[in-house]
């Protein structure tokens, strides 16, 4: 997969994926940006949700597993010295799916498995937390 992303000056870039869609970037609030768009690393931690959720998907599809709506809240905390993120907490609501205990306790090792939990590893702490 090929993305060109360009600047476009005032602390903003733009990425545009073969498909044409658009993503647009701005530095945060607390480091001399607008806070207008996602951040940079804001992508990270919502990729990583996104990511959770497309592997859960893909689990279920293939075993025939019902999945209706799963919704996760991120939360991204930085560290300084150097500005990096530190931990991602996820806080996932599993909705109205009514799986056995050993079925949720499957899907959600699955989801913990998924392609950015794996690049992230150990360099940020990710917290899994359930409504």
């Amino acid at each position: 997969m090929k993305v060109t992303v360009t600047y476009l000056g005032d602390l903003r870039t733009l990425g545009i994926h073969p498909s044409g869609e658009q993503i647009t970037t701005d530095a945060p609030k607390d480091n001399q940006g607008l806070g207008a768009y996602f951040s940079p690393t804001d992508l990270v931690a919502t990729s990583l949700a996104s990511c959770f959720l497309t592997i859960v998907g893909i689990y279920c599809k293939e075993r025939e597993i019902p999945l209706s709506k799963i919704c996760i809240d991120v939360e991204k905390i930085m560290a300084s010295n150097p500005r990096r993120i530190a931990q991602i907490n996820l806080l996932i609501d599993l909705m109205d799916n009514l799986w056995d205990e050993p079925t949720r306790k499957k899907i959600i090792a699955v989801g913990k498995t998924c392609p950015v939990a794996a690049t992230l590893g150990n360099q940020v702490t990710i917290e899994y937390a359930f409504k």
